[in-house]
């Protein structure tokens, strides 16, 4: 039975590490476009932005939610919470503002068609 407990650490200590660097990765190469978009002076920048933002703390949050499987006592409890709670209320606030974004965009002719358009 002890061997099974290890074999889950590891595990989900393998996939909290995978989680989290994907998160970053996606992090890192969503600021570099951000900048690129922002010298192209692309209307979208902040669009394309927040959707980078979002999706690595996707992964993040991800993680975290991962980690709870191995806390052991109360308090580790109420940090993992904690930290869950403010990357799904960060989460929350970026997806608001590409929200916004999107229905700024149609109005100065770009962002996304309408599903009349695609057909």
């Amino acid at each position: 039975m002890e061997y099974l407990h290890t074999a889950l650490e590891v595990a989900v200590e393998l996939g909290i590490m995978l989680f989290e660097w994907v998160g970053v990765a996606v992090l890192v190469v969503s600021g570099v476009l951000g900048v690129v978009h922002y010298i192209r002076r692309d209307p979208e920048t902040r669009l394309k932005l927040a959707q980078g933002l979002a999706m690595a703390l996707e992964f993040k949050l991800g993680g975290e939610i991962l980690r709870t499987v191995v806390v052991r006592d109360l308090s580790e409890i109420a940090l993992v919470g904690a930290i869950i709670l403010l990357r799904a209320a960060l989460t929350f606030l970026i997806h608001w503002e590409i929200k916004n974004e999107e229905a700024a965009l149609p109005e100065a002719g770009h962002g996304p068609r309408s599903h009349e358009e695609r057909k």
